[in-house]
């Protein structure tokens, strides 16, 4: 069995795109809540969400072409390249088969599909562009990377909706760790689109302006976008061509609640803790932060703490939500946690989480690293992913040694 390290960090998203950009918002608790550009939403009572308006395909990308793919595969693509690019990958590769690509997603390209329907009801089949029907398939997002990077071995889509992420980091790891593969890029991508805004606004999941995990006033998300990709290695190829690791993958945790479509299980997700730490070989009290799902809806967040003190008792390590700068990028979430929580690691630093003003009477024992980044060394951390159908799924890092 096969070690498995980070070497490279691909963030593209609404606080900073590129990893010098990405840890600055997080040092500095940046915020890419700002009112909805990608369709109009003047019709809903709630208009923010976290975008990505610096977004520029065509300056990241270098060999797919951008107006054959939609959005989110273009999200997915420029945050490979640019983990690859910062892991200094050595493209091609001298074995592209050894190499692959696992991408997680919620909504997939629906604004593509979005943009299909509206010509169909408009005009009849005969309207609907053939080049938009193509973009259309969610197994495209992984096909992108591939495309993009030259990858020839494994190249799979996860919809497994908001922890989607995790399960793709999960899936790289399980094939590096078996030799399996050398290299995989993982990670995640979802756009802005109307379905999922409207979606969580009738469910009463949908916050105004400000996303306020573990606050006692918080009220729920913020929609979000971006595309989130870490370069995975066995720690001997990255060793062999020296390169620079930020941190270990030490292991994972899948689960199902097999409970509510929607409502957390606070037993099930201790459960999936407990087997993501068990499968790294570590106990609860090695682990110095938790990157959380944090949404900041009233339900999740005080079934998500109190599953935490299940699992760490009366020493609950500090806890942040990046969903409070970043908004719910869905698909990409815990891709974005993942990426927040190895820089924590190689830095020594916690992630903020913003816009927190009240203590939750309920959740004492929760350390939200309020408001500002706090110094910190970060030896182990736990990186939590969520969603609907009740999919956890948990990813731990630790500091390589």
């Amino acid at each position: 069995m096969h070690r498995v390290v980070v070497t490279g960090l691909g963030p593209v998203s609404g606080i900073g795109i590129g990893v010098d950009e990405f840890t600055d918002g997080l040092r500095r608790g940046r915020s890419a809540a700002a009112p909805i550009t990608s369709f109009d939403a003047s019709g809903f009572p709630h208009r923010y969400a976290g975008e990505v308006p610096a977004f520029r395909p065509a300056e990241v990308l270098r060999r797919v072409r951008v107006e054959q793919w939609g959005r989110s595969a273009l999200l997915a693509a420029a945050a490979a390249r640019l983990a690859a690019t910062d892991a200094g990958l050595p493209l091609p590769l001298a074995d592209p088969g050894r190499a692959g690509a696992v991408i997680g997603t919620t909504s997939g390209e629906s604004t593509v599909v979005e943009q299909l329907v509206a010509d169909l009801v408009a005009g009849g089949y005969p309207s609907m562009s053939v080049d938009s029907l193509r973009q259309a398939p969610a197994e495209r997002l992984a096909y992108a990377v591939s495309a993009e990077l030259g990858l020839a071995g494994e190249s799979v889509t996860l919809t497994t909706a908001c922890s989607a992420s995790n399960y793709a980091i999960g899936y790289a790891y399980d094939l590096l760790h078996t030799g399996e593969a050398d290299v995989m890029v993982a990670g995640g991508a979802d756009s802005v689109c109307r379905w999922a805004h409207a979606g969580f606004f009738r469910l009463g999941a949908l916050t105004e302006r400000q996303c306020r995990p573990f606050d006692r006033d918080r009220s729920g998300i913020l929609t979000g976008e971006g595309g989130a990709a870490l370069v995975l290695e066995t720690l001997d190829h990255a060793v062999a061509r020296g390169a620079r690791i930020y941190a270990e993958v030490l292991g994972h945790g899948l689960n199902c609640d097999a409970h509510h479509m929607v409502a957390p299980n606070e037993d099930s997700i201790a459960a999936c803790m407990r087997l993501a730490l068990d499968n790294a070989g570590i106990k609860p009290v090695d682990v110095d932060y938790v990157s959380t799902h944090g949404t900041g809806t009233p339900a999740n967040d005080l079934c998500e703490a109190r599953a935490i003190r299940a699992v760490f008792g009366d020493r609950v390590p500090p806890v942040s939500s990046i969903k409070s700068m970043l908004g719910h990028t869905m698909g990409a979430a815990s891709g974005f946690g993942a990426i927040a929580t190895t820089l924590a690691i190689r830095h020594g630093f916690l992630p903020p989480t913003i816009n927190w003003a009240n203590p939750d009477p309920e959740l004492p024992w929760i350390d939200p690293v309020p408001n500002v980044a706090r110094p910190a060394t970060v030896r182990v951390a736990q990186n939590n992913g969520f969603a609907f159908g009740g999919n956890n799924a948990i990813t731990i890092f630790g500091a390589i040694r």
